[in-house]
């Protein structure tokens, strides 16, 4: 199918833009006016104007989510209609995955679909957990219930998700820019300061000359050494894709010094918080247990639920596989046991989300002042030595010349 641009007046007579794939331009006007909209003009794609779309990872984010949820609940609780709330959402929504995805539903919803259905075939964009909760939804008629607890959801998942990335992301950057300032010292400043020196007749300090060398290599092999970086990365990359890499790297994220504990209780507030809503929609705690281990990106952790999940099945308290996993700390798995002897497993789970939300963010305010010192001293650290090495030889010299006029 061909790809089209076109422009149309829509039912509150605003012109608007879009993109459509279809057979023939005839298909796309067929389509649109079908749809009560006037085409104006539909002109296909070509490479230059077609629409570049580049995602890194899911295409829309949790709080874009709590956003679409928040909206529902509203439209809703005024009385609209479901078409017509879909309508006025994928209107809305700037996102243009999501967009697509719940003018699809609108579709299928029209053709008689439930609602969970219709999102359920739109798999790559709506999660499994919103899904569940929408079906729960619709079967117990609290559609708008099902709806703000997955707002609700989204927002601190979004929270918590942005705090993670904020202690990851700053001595990542912090560490490529000294990694920056390492390799223009070496191939820049170094050579052309220590050009000064080639007339001379000076015998280069051991440190000097290391790091003349090093400087050398850099300047010879830089093409080398970049590709080989860049070579360490890609597969890096193709390993974590692996089962034996993405085991590897979970273990290797829950045991990190400082970075460890900051991924475990994140984990835990997830789990907790996720196992929660879908209890309280009223899904069967086997399969909230196997739609919570979907939604965990550590895949120690995922493989941990899914033999909970085997566990409760047989009949097991969950809180006997949490203490076993070995991952989740005590305060978890005992008010687990806790909700589960008082028939509150809901509400001590939320308790223990909240709790857990809380020390992620105290967790990565720690973790960020830690950070701070730590990189500063290894900085000054390689930076004092290459200022050493460049010292080094000036000091010989003059005390070469304060030898001579002592003479």
């Amino acid at each position: 199918m061909a790809s089209f641009s076109y422009k149309i007046i829509d039912k509150n007579g605003k012109e608007k833009k879009g993109t459509m794939e279809a057979a023939t331009e005839e298909k796309v006007v067929a389509v649109l006016r079908s749809e009560g909209y006037i085409p104006i003009s539909v002109t296909p794609q070509n490479i230059l104007t077609k629409d570049i779309n580049i995602t890194i990872g899911h295409p829309v984010k949790p709080r874009e989510f709590s956003i679409f949820c928040r909206q529902f609940v509203s439209i809703l609780s005024a009385g609209v209609s479901l078409i017509n709330a879909l309508d006025m959402l994928r209107e809305q929504t700037e996102n243009k995955a999501l967009s697509q995805a719940i003018k699809n539903v609108q579709t299928s919803v029209e053709k008689g679909e439930t609602l969970a259905g219709a999102m359920r075939l739109e798999g790559k964009i709506f999660p499994t957990l919103l899904i569940q909760m929408v079906e729960a939804g619709e079967i117990s008629g609290n559609l708008e219930i099902a709806f703000d607890r997955m707002a609700t959801h989204f927002e601190k998942d979004a929270k918590i998700k942005a705090q993670v990335k904020k202690a990851m992301i700053y001595p990542m950057i912090v560490g490529i820019v000294a990694l920056g300032v390492i390799f223009l010292m070496m191939v820049v400043v170094i050579p052309n300061f220590m050009l000064m020196f080639d007339g001379m007749d000076i015998a280069m300090p051991k440190l000097t000359q290391r790091v003349l060398n090093i400087s050398e290599f850099v300047q010879e092999w830089w093409y080398l050494i970049i590709g080989l970086i860049l070579l360490f990365i890609a597969g890096l990359q193709l390993f974590k894709r692996t089962e034996t890499g993405r085991m590897l790297f979970g273990k290797l994220g829950l045991s990190m010094p400082l970075f460890g504990k900051l991924t475990v209780k994140s984990v835990s507030t997830r789990f907790a918080r996720t196992l929660s809503t879908l209890l309280a929609a009223g899904i069967p705690m086997i399969d909230a247990i196997g739609i919570t281990s979907r939604t965990m990106d550590n895949m120690v952790v995922r493989k941990a639920l899914l033999d909970a999940k085997e566990d409760v099945a047989k009949g097991i308290s969950l809180s006997v596989p949490l203490k076993r996993s070995g991952i989740f700390p005590p305060m978890v798995w005992h008010m687990t046991k806790i909700g589960e002897e008082t028939g509150n497993i809901e509400s001590m789970l939320d308790k223990v989300a909240d709790y857990y939300d809380e020390e992620v963010e105290v967790t990565t305010q720690s973790l960020m002042a830690v950070m701070e010192p730590v990189i500063i001293v290894v900085l000054a650290l390689v930076v004092g030595v290459l200022i050493m090495a460049i010292m080094q030889p000036m000091m010989s010299m003059y005390d070469g010349m304060g030898s001579i006029s002592s003479i």
